[in-house]
């Protein structure tokens, strides 16, 4: 499969927010915008997002059918997630796969958003960006913004660099980037979104999951056959999940019969630094040089 990935922006281009899941942070969303606009980007922001319907930002459809307007807004270059929290798949059945496919564009979101990006990337072969939402970059590190607007205008090389790696199985392979957070992927399982992740690189990300519960998801995955066919792991931040030594443990019993290298330690996901990557590029893994390279 080869993934659309849109044109790279510029400054002066148009962005829009969605606001697919939770209700956001008033106070960070702004401080995310005022970031966007010292870059010279212009922020579209519908009035919908700030509807309210229960713990979610809109009733399910209404979430849903703003993202397939904002994909069919020529006016619109980009779009940008408020913040992820709950509620992303429950927009899906709303989601229109003709409309997206005809008008590919800059997407990027992670956490609950990893619902969203996986239906964009197997079911309208849309290139998506998991980094940042609004909301949280403005708490991010210096790391993480340059790394979300080199993404955006493609101002440079395409590759990680995680020099505090740990190589759980050595190896080198390639694949199409994929994943993103696992309990996201997990509740998508016997779904008719559920992803298939044959010749991928998949990545793993989560927080606030406790060792066990990720030995749980794992494991379900396996039986489920999510691993057959992929070509590597990498494995992003486990914030507040535990020890790293336990979860590391974790992975090597869980993929004890599945060979493929295993690289981990990356900073993306719910960490203090939450570099951007595309999902559905073509990439490299190294255990050696410890990168990720993206061709």
């Amino acid at each position: 499969m080869k993934y659309v990935f849109p044109e790279k922006l510029k400054k002066g281009d148009r962005l829009a927010v969605v606001a697919p899941s939770s209700c956001f942070d008033n106070v960070l969303f702004r401080k995310g915008i005022e970031i966007f606009e010292a870059k010279g980007f212009k922020i579209f922001v519908p009035e919908e997002i700030f509807e309210r319907c229960g713990y979610f930002a809109g009733t399910d459809k209404a979430r849903g059918e703003l993202i397939n307007r904002l994909f069919s807004d020529d006016s619109v270059k980009g779009i940008v997630c408020a913040r992820g929290g709950y509620g992303a798949m429950r927009t899906l059945a709303s989601l229109d796969i003709e409309t997206i496919r005809k008008n590919p564009k800059f997407f990027i979101g992670f956490s609950d958003i990893t619902a969203i990006l996986l239906y964009l990337l197997f079911f309208c072969q849309l290139g998506v960006y998991h980094g940042p939402t609004l909301s949280s970059l403005f708490n991010s590190d210096a790391g993480t913004i340059k790394s979300f607007f080199a993404a955006l205008t493609g101002s440079e090389k395409d590759y990680v660099l995680c020099k505090d790696a740990v190589i759980l199985k050595p190896g080198i392979s390639s694949g199409f980037l994929s994943g993103g957070n696992l309990t996201t992927i997990c509740h998508l399982l016997s779904t008719p979104y559920e992803p298939d992740f044959t010749n991928s690189i998949l990545f793993l990300e989560d927080t606030g999951e406790a060792v066990y519960r990720i030995d749980r998801m794992l494991t379900q995955m396996k039986l489920a056959g999510c691993f057959n066919g992929v070509s590597g792991l990498i494995l992003g931040s486990f914030d507040n999940c535990g020890k790293k030594k336990e979860i590391y443990r974790l992975i090597k019993d869980i993929f004890y019969d599945i060979d493929i290298p295993i690289l981990a330690g990356f900073d993306i996901g719910h960490g203090k630094t939450n570099y951007t990557v595309g999902l559905g590029a073509l990439s490299v893994l190294d255990t050696s040089r410890k990168t990720l390279v993206f061709s």
